[in-house]
């Protein structure tokens, strides 16, 4: 009989410590879950955020908008300093513009830099931003469609996006203003300057914002066209442009008034001697300068003139 109450003391004691260990291990179960859960809304937190800021629709629209006007404009070299003091032959000092003193194969030779670094330029910026859309989709993909264990096991992964996405950002912000060029050779002669102390000459890239025909003020009367174009920071200082006029003729180049150019220092002009009922296609862009690098894209707008009255009172009768 004491054999048999000291088994059911030991099976109580048994069942006792195995149903402490059970609630033991239950609730330690029940403190990971519940740290896990914690540490996955805290990351998920994290991406949202990043998504709704940095790579929101609203702010890659915003950069997408700035890369495409980027492209539409004109990129120039921009010298510093314009002017310096030279002695004449006379020992006379004279104000005298940079550009004449550069050395025109050595000037050149920078311009193909320039251009070729603004090419570059924009392209990376292109594949950015397609870089950045491709980033903001596959971390709305984590957020959207992976479970808690799921998202907590690709989290390295993650970071790492999320790093590479920030780097892609800030670099698409500086890559969105023009830099600087570095210069290997002497641009200007020591022999021109007849013993003038030669300045640090820089050199760097610049933009103007495109020309811009404007829709709603532009129109087309029997014989003439009114035009006008303006700039998206409605520049206060007018430059020298060129307007173009084409009369479409589908491919006839032989017709007369075919096509002509018009040199303008305005943002208005008024094209005379147009023939009635025809198309034209008119192209604005700055002119040249010396210091112009890229130019690829040009403003155009296609106008039909009206048809002589006679003509119109003719139709209307046959009809």
């Amino acid at each position: 009989f004491l054999t048999q109450q000291l088994s059911f003391g030991i099976m109580a004691m048994i069942l006792n410590e195995f149903e402490t260990s059970s609630e033991s291990t239950a609730h330690s179960e029940e403190q990971q879950d519940s740290a896990s859960w914690e540490r996955y809304l805290e990351r998920r937190s994290l991406v949202l955020q990043f998504l709704r800021s940095s790579l929101s629709r609203h702010h890659l629209q915003h950069h997408q908008n700035k890369v495409e006007l980027l492209k539409k404009c004109h990129f120039y070299l921009e010298i510093e300093p314009k002017h310096m003091n030279v002695r004449d032959q006379n020992h006379v000092m004279h104000r005298t513009d940079i550009l004449q003193l550069i050395d025109p194969c050595q000037f050149q030779r920078m311009k193909t830099v320039g251009k070729n670094q603004t090419e570059i330029q924009l392209s990376l910026l292109t594949g950015l931003l397609e870089q950045l859309e491709r980033g903001q989709e596959e971390l709305s993909c984590y957020v959207e469609t992976s479970d808690m264990i799921t998202f907590l096991s690709r989290w390295d992964l993650i970071m790492q996006r999320l790093s590479k996405l920030s780097e892609f950002m800030e670099t698409l912000v500086s890559l969105q203003v023009p830099g600087k060029l570095y210069v290997k050779h002497r641009l200007v002669s020591h022999a021109d300057l007849r013993g003038t102390r030669l300045p640090n000459i820089r050199l760097s890239l610049c933009t103007k914002m495109p020309l811009i025909f404007d829709r709603k003020e532009s129109f087309a009367d029997k014989n003439w066209a009114k035009l006008k174009w303006f700039t998206e920071n409605q520049e206060s200082h007018l430059e020298q442009c060129e307007l173009q006029v084409k009369l479409l003729t589908n491919g006839n180049q032989t017709e007369p008034g075919y096509g002509r150019s018009q040199v303008v220092t305005s943002n208005t002009y008024v094209v005379q001697d147009l023939q009635p009922g025809r198309s034209y296609e008119f192209t604005i862009r700055r002119s040249d300068t010396r210091t112009l690098v890229f130019e690829k894209w040009r403003d155009s707008i296609t106008l039909k003139t009206k048809t002589n009255a006679v003509e119109d009172a003719d139709s209307s009768a046959c009809a």
